[in-house]
């Protein structure tokens, strides 16, 4: 397995660094990861190579560029408000935001792995993993992790062009309950599941860590990904 940072350029000409892991031999499919609100941090690079460990070719592109260049956040209550007004300030971006930077990945990951690609979001890369579901093109399926705004009702309204698989925090206090069921009943295609954890559960470097729903998302995620890339 190796990994590196490259550029990338979206259709709108906007250049982007991503960080990509490739495995050693042929990669078995090829994954898009986007990231929580603290950047392409340690945790993202570490994601992403532990899907090339497992014969994935991983890019994650670094979304904030559009508003500002080489984020890198930790976890403390003033990385959480950085990371919040960055969020707000991509959000307020006119067009498709930074939809285009998320095709641009798709895009060369399907070019250098030539095989089929899938994504994983986590908090607001869930959100934008289920809006590249829902109107980007060339993915074999998607994942959210606890999606922050993916089950308003906005972003409830639209619909998946791909298999979605969507991961959420019983205790999430970022994303009510009530919220997530009724994203369930106006989804029945998609494959929610519910677990005994809070916002972040999958973060190894967060508080919220919770090693056991970290797990069953896991595989529960890699079974997806079999499945679509197949």
């Amino acid at each position: 397995m190796h990994s590196q940072s490259i550029d990338l350029q979206a259709a709108d000409g906007q250049h982007f660094p991503a960080w990509v892991a490739a495995p050693e031999g042929p990669p078995r499919g090829a994954i898009v990861v986007l990231q929580e609100i603290f950047g392409v941090n340690p945790h993202i690079r570490a994601v992403t190579e532990r899907f090339a460990a497992r014969g994935y070719l991983a890019v994650a592109p670094a979304l904030f560029t559009r508003v500002q260049p080489l984020v890198e956040l930790g976890y403390s209550a003033e990385d959480m408000q950085a990371g919040m007004a960055l969020k707000a300030a991509v959000e307020q971006l006119p067009g498709a935001g930074v939809l285009p930077d998320i095709q641009a990945a798709i895009d060369y990951a399907q070019e250098r792995s030539g095989t089929k690609v899938v994504a994983v979001g986590f908090c607001w890369g869930g959100l934008l993993a289920w809006r590249a579901a829902c109107t980007l093109q060339g993915l074999a399926g998607v994942a959210c992790y606890y999606g922050g705004g993916m089950t308003s009702a906005p972003e409830m309204a639209r619909q998946p062009r791909c298999p979605v698989l969507a991961h959420f925090g019983r205790h999430d206090h970022w994303i009510a309950l009530d919220s997530v069921q009724a994203f369930a009943r106006a989804h029945p295609d998609v494959a929610v599941h519910v677990y005994e954890a809070d916002h972040g559960f999958n973060c190894d470097q967060r508080a919220s860590y919770d090693e056991a729903s970290a797990m069953a998302a896991r595989d529960r995620t890699l079974a997806f990904f079999d499945h679509c890339l197949a």
